[in-house]
């Protein structure tokens, strides 16, 4: 796990805000020995005040990407910045957790966060219980403060982790596989606090393989493959590009097929007890109005709209976990 504390003697909540945006990375590449390269001239922007999500299979690059960006390792080329400032002036308004949290299960939640913070050269002592105790707070676990750690379920103990990288301002705050391993409770708690969090204006980067869970928390998105990102932006527009499309349960596969060409549907595809295509500007209600009309028996009609799982195999043909 990692973290970096800022003034202890600033107000708790997001600093202010220093212009640009939240992290720009310019042909960013980490080559390891043997040839193997993990990240591949990674073009990306960040907007403040976004909620991003950093999308690829296990082994994409994500984490090392991330390791990058906050000096953890050195690309072998390319540059990033975050903040608009250079690695070393940004640092002190970036939170961070990286492969999961590491604290000492036989000490209470508050505990770890004094000792978490006395390992911080900067940090001011005289606050820190304060400012834990705000930390606590911001993440639901002010409760179960003199708890100890071992006995803290999945989810809580990945919203203290998350509270050592509040225990000061946070213009950024960059999370690896937040959710990974918890249980759905866990997953939900993790996302409603994301969230909360971007809404105080802290822009928050959050990297995932799991696709539904960026769906529900994620304004912004970017898919990485094999260490190259192969497509970025909000996740309206990423899923933009697909046709959103009507799928028709009938037992009159080819007449529902006849009538829906008729109307001028594309890609109109017939399969057992169902035909899909392309709904384009057609009501799905009069859709269906005109093939019971067409004497078709429709049993059910509903519209799918595209999903970054259907962006990804689009890209790629390939898929990876939705739901974990």
């Amino acid at each position: 796990m990692t973290t970096v504390q800022l003034d202890a003697g600033a107000p708790f909540g997001a600093a202010p805000p220093s212009g640009g945006d939240a992290i720009v990375t310019r042909g960013l590449t980490k080559r390891f020995r043997g040839g193997q390269v993990a990240v591949d001239a990674l073009d990306l922007t960040v907007p403040r005040g976004s909620v991003f999500g950093f999308l690829g299979p296990n082994g994409s690059g994500k984490t090392t990407t991330i390791r990058m960006l906050l000096g953890l390792i050195a690309p072998t080329e390319g540059e990033s910045e975050m903040l608009g400032l250079p690695l070393a002036r940004a640092l002190p308004r970036v939170g961070a957790l990286v492969e999961g949290p590491a604290f000492y299960p036989y000490l209470s939640g508050e505990a770890n966060l004094l000792r978490f913070d006395a390992a911080d050269p900067t940090a001011d002592g005289r606050t820190v219980r304060a400012r834990a105790g705000r930390a606590l707070e911001r993440v639901g676990l002010s409760a179960a403060a003199g708890k100890r750690y071992r006995a803290y379920s999945l989810g809580m103990r990945q919203r203290l982790a998350i509270a050592a990288a509040l225990m000061g301002p946070r213009e950024l705050l960059i999370l690896d596989e937040p959710t990974n391993g918890l249980d759905p409770q866990g997953t939900r708690e993790v996302r409603t606090l994301v969230k909360d969090i971007a809404a105080d204006g802290t822009t928050v980067f959050v990297s995932s393989h799991l696709l539904a869970e960026v769906e529900q928390m994620c304004t912004h998105a970017g898919i990485m493959r094999t260490g190259r990102l192969v497509a970025h932006g909000t996740i309206a527009s990423l899923s933009g590009g697909l046709a959103t499309r009507v799928r028709v349960e009938t037992p009159d596969t080819a007449d529902a097929a006849r009538v829906l060409t008729g109307l001028g549907l594309a890609d109109v595809r017939a399969g057992d007890d169902e035909v899909t295509a392309e709904l384009g500007g057609h009501a799905p209600e009069r859709v269906n109005a005109t093939l019971v009309g067409q004497g078709v028996a429709v049993r059910g009609l509903g519209v799918v709209r595209p999903s970054l799982e259907d962006v990804f195999v689009g890209l790629t043909g390939e898929g990876f976990d939705v739901d974990g």
